[in-house]
């Protein structure tokens, strides 16, 4: 059973971070497309997809809360396994899709972050550019 639901919520993990690697492919490659300008973008935004399908499911499949439904023994005593309920693999389905969602999110978070600050020194490398043109 402990078997079946790693693969789901591994199943789950991968479904909800394919999902929102679909739905911000093209802000990613606007962004990488504006800040770099160049075909190297195009790699960027690969590994930024690839990126958060790993955080995804990484953040998404909690192994050490999993493993509560093995039987571990505890300094020589042994814990009793939590069972799995049909309420159980519900709340597991759930808690593995918000921590899949907040795990991407944190790393969306801080490459807008970053990709902000280079959008700033990119528009003021622009803007010195077209000064001393237009000076000349």
């Amino acid at each position: 059973m402990f078997l079946y639901l790693l693969f789901v919520t591994f199943a789950t993990a991968l479904a909800v971070s394919f999902f929102v690697m679909r739905l911000f492919t093209k802000p990613v490659d606007n962004v990488l497309h504006r800040i770099i300008a160049d075909e190297i973008s195009a790699a960027w935004s690969k590994c930024m997809k690839f990126a958060i399908l790993v955080v995804g499911v990484s953040a998404g499949v909690q192994l050490r809360d999993l493993e509560k439904y093995i039987n571990p023994a505890l300094g020589g005593r042994e814990v009793q396994t939590a069972s799995l309920s049909f309420d159980r693999w519900i709340f597991e389905l759930y808690r593995a899709a918000i921590e899949t969602l907040q795990g991407i999110a944190w790393m969306l978070l801080v490459f807008f972050a970053f990709a902000l600050i280079a959008y700033v020194i990119v528009r003021i490398g622009e803007t010195r550019k077209e000064q001393t043109s237009s000076e000349a």
